[in-house]
């Protein structure tokens, strides 16, 4: 298959979503299920692009996210 340069999609499961965002898997099941972060289904499962939870991120008015796990953000001691 030959890559054209064009941007490749990344896509995040459900569980990696809720690590995240800090909720659980089912929160963004229902969001998901509601239309407010679209995702894509595949058999049983369902992915979210990264550019989705980086934009529901802006909406919900979280300013500088990055995807980034931050201990310093995360109320983790020591």
């Amino acid at each position: 298959m030959a890559d054209n340069g064009a941007a490749r999609t990344t896509f995040l499961t459900v569980a990696e979503v809720a690590e995240l965002l800090r909720v659980s898997r089912m929160t963004v099941y229902r969001w998901v299920h509601a239309g407010e972060i679209p995702a894509v289904q595949f058999g049983r499962s369902y992915r979210v692009p990264r550019t989705a939870v980086e934009q529901f991120m802006e909406q919900a008015g979280y300013e500088g996210f990055s995807g980034e796990s931050d201990d310093r953000r995360s109320g983790t001691v020591g």
